[in-house]
């Protein structure tokens, strides 16, 4: 009874011992490695030590069996693991082993209790991989579920910033509707609609419209004080004439010029063009569609 409990206490020993091994490699450039300063904690010799043993026989250790970590792998690691914060604060990179690299450990490190430790440390590089096997649709799974929740963000990102841009036009009113359509009877919906356009110039106003009377004349007065408006039209009768210079005498000019080649309405906002299914004057009696067009200004101007 007392030899099975000594070898039940040994083998439990060992299990512990291998699960703190485990627990000490880490993932570097996808392979499964150590630290030199975990290894020398193991093998009871300083790290200085350690290192040093590898440079006499550098030529045991080639890349894939031992590299050094760079200075943005070193900042993962210290991210990942608090053990490790010391690291921080270090002046040198520290070198891993790989599996490889560890058994050629104990061929340069000539004590009893190397080569002890590097088969308790070959048996957790053995158990590690065995669990990675058992687990590797799992792991599969995860990988997946973190890259689609890393598309999700990146699109509720994007989402966030599309809305942020929304509601900042909303609250500064710069917002400007590309097209709409307005039916017999919405008199004041469609004198209100291009109000508005005509509020937002900054610079200009041009408007090219056969039929023009002292209400054009009003609702062009609801620009700014320093935008400038232009109308061009089919016929400039001695009424219309004389409405123009009434105006001006009063209110800050409007300047008309005949234009008898256009057949459509077209409403220019600084350097944005609309056209408009209308007269300016009969908005609301009949159908009619107001559309944002891609030319600019100075391109419709200078056609004519």
């Amino acid at each position: 009874m007392a030899k099975k409990n000594a070898i039940a206490k040994v083998e439990s020993e060992q299990l512990q011992t291998t699960n703190h091994i485990e627990n000490l490699i880490v993932d570097v450039r996808g392979k499964q490695t150590m630290l030199d300063r975990d290894l020398a904690m193991l093998y009871g010799v300083d790290t200085k030590v350690l290192n040093q043993a590898v440079k006499r026989n550098i030529n045991r250790f080639p890349e894939h069996f031992r590299f050094q970590l760079t200075d943005m792998e070193t900042s993962e690691l210290v991210t990942n693991c608090d053990r490790l914060r010391m690291l921080k604060h270090s002046s040198v990179n520290p070198f891993v082993f790989t599996e490889q690299g560890v058994a050629m450990l104990s061929t340069v490190l000539h004590s009893d209790t190397a080569i002890s430790v590097s088969i308790q440390i070959m048996d957790a590089f053995t158990a590690m991989r065995h669990f990675i096997a058992a687990n590797a649709q799992a792991f599969q799974r995860l990988e997946i579920i973190e890259r689609n929740q890393l598309a999700l963000n990146v699109h509720l990102a994007e989402n966030d910033k599309k809305f942020e841009e929304v509601f900042r036009r909303l609250d500064d009113g710069s917002t400007t509707p590309k097209q709409a359509i307005f039916y017999d009877g919405q008199i004041f919906d469609a004198y209100k609609f291009v109000s508005e356009r005509i509020r937002e110039a900054k610079q200009r106003i041009v408007l090219i419209d056969n039929y023009i009377d002292e209400t054009v004349l009003a609702m062009l007065d609801k620009r700014g004080k320093d935008v400038t408006a232009k109308v061009y039209t089919k016929n400039i009768s001695r009424q219309l004439s004389l409405d123009f210079e009434k105006h001006n005498a009063q209110y800050t000019p409007i300047e008309v010029e005949q234009f008898d080649r256009a057949h459509d309405r077209f409403l220019c906002i600084d350097d944005t063009v609309y056209l408009i299914g209308a007269s300016i004057k009969d908005l609301g009696k009949k159908w009619f569609g107001f559309v944002k067009l891609e030319q600019t200004t100075d391109e419709l101007l200078s056609k004519m």
